[in-house]
């Protein structure tokens, strides 16, 4: 398996591979894909953390971390991660978010924030966003919204975060 940075011309395949990876998820409101085409839109994209695992040539993942703040203080919203249905369960979704944790360390990135299952990230040391000052803008159970402290000197926050406007949360 090999991780890069995603390339504009497979802007197409990721759409499909979002979609897929979302088509039969337990938690989704089926609109993934068409969210990761308004981010690559909007202001808080970053192209150097939207990345994809490839196998044999074939993308078979996808993640983005997206700009967001606490505060003064910008932040990443990992969001989504996507895995093609038969390559789930295969360390692949735990291998982007590592790629993805390091390269948002050397763009200097303190933290990465998610809601998710409290089953699955945990494995990639997300823990409830609470512990790092962080709270989410709506009612959610606190073991389901998470940060991931990706640089050792990020300091502690205090706030609720606020995500890019294509998230459609206020």
């Amino acid at each position: 398996m090999f991780i890069r940075r995603e390339k504009p011309k497979e802007y197409e395949i990721v759409y499909f591979v979002v979609k897929a990876a979302f088509g039969s998820a337990k938690h989704s409101d089926g609109n993934e894909h068409d969210l990761v085409n308004a981010l690559r839109k909007g202001e808080a994209f970053i192209p150097d953390l939207s990345l994809v695992a490839e196998m044999d040539g074939k993308i078979v993942g996808h993640i983005m971390f997206t700009k967001a703040k606490v505060g003064d203080d910008a932040v990443l919203a990992l969001a989504p991660l996507s895995v093609l249905p038969k390559f789930q369960r295969r360390g692949i979704g735990l291998s982007l978010m590592k790629a993805g944790h390091s390269a948002a360390g050397k763009l200097g990135y303190g933290y990465s924030v998610v809601l998710g299952s409290e089953k699955y990230y945990p494995k990639a040391g997300y823990v409830p966003a609470g512990k790092f000052g962080i709270k989410p803008p709506f009612d959610v159970p606190s073991e389901n919204f998470m940060a991931y402290k990706i640089r050792e000197d990020a300091a502690n926050l205090s706030g609720v975060i606020k995500y890019a406007k294509e998230f459609g949360i206020e």
